[in-house]
């Protein structure tokens, strides 16, 4: 069985593929915003559960700390993301959260991100991002699309996917979307499950690889990202194996 690390997991869809991995018999640590939470979390389901505000840079690589502290993971999903905050929010939590804890975090076997079929719709002049550091959604996602590419082409070492979960009902999306919890996190849970599946940079909606914006493919720009990420967090990218 596989030891798995699923960020944002105190409900939604990451609470979701974490009650269907641990119902598979694997091991499963959460992570959750604060203490509260976290102390619901580990009465209820039994579990180990990190804190971290992934809206805070410390305590992002505070939490990266957490999980290095622990036995070495298969795999980390990295699902936690917010809609409906400010622009500055939506940077630090759906793009440098990921990049702090992927590049802190000791490699995992795999590396799973949460992308949107909304990522298309996402643009970006990359010094006006450098300088005022906020995004929006469908852009945060075509962002962390470009990471994930980025890392499949640095981590041979490391399988990166992302996965495209659906309009799920829950309360970032709507509670009148049309795919079930279930729906959104099978993808995740197959992923998670089979860690001896061998490929890198596709992108997943519903168990089966599909297209992507092509803008994602920019490796001059995803590299530009990459140096962007370093200068605001500090964090060097380690490029090789």
């Amino acid at each position: 069985m596989s030891k798995i690390f699923i960020t944002g997991s105190s409900d939604g869809i990451g609470l979701e593929a974490a009650k269907e991995l641990i119902n598979l018999g694997h091991e499963v640590i959460l992570h959750a915003r604060n203490e509260k939470k976290a102390k619901e979390l580990e009465s209820k389901f039994n579990v180990k559960v990190l804190i971290g505000d992934l809206n805070n840079l410390d305590e992002t690589k505070s939490l990266a700390h957490k999980v290095n502290e622990q036995r070495r993971f298969d795999t980390i999903i990295h699902n936690a993301g917010v809609f409906h905050e400010d622009k500055h929010t939506i940077f630090r939590v759906n793009v440098l959260a990921p990049y702090i804890l992927a590049t802190l975090i000791k490699r995992p076997k795999q590396l799973i991100f949460i992308g949107s079929n909304m990522h298309p719709q996402g643009s970006f002049d990359i010094e006006k991002l450098a300088i005022k550091k906020e995004v929006d959604y469908s852009t945060s996602k075509l962002l962390i699309l470009m990471l994930s590419l980025a890392l499949s082409r640095y981590w041979k070492d490391v399988n990166s996917n992302t996965v495209d979960p659906g309009w799920v009902k829950t309360k970032m999306a709507n509670y009148n979307a049309p795919d079930s919890l279930e729906d959104g996190s099978a993808t995740q849970v197959w992923l998670a499950s089979k860690v001896d599946l061998n490929f890198s940079g596709k992108y997943f909606y519903h168990l089966q690889e599909t297209i992507y914006s092509k803008k994602a493919n920019d490796i001059e720009i995803q590299d530009k990202l990459i140096k962007i990420y370093e200068e605001i967090t500090g964090i060097n990218f380690p490029h090789n194996d």
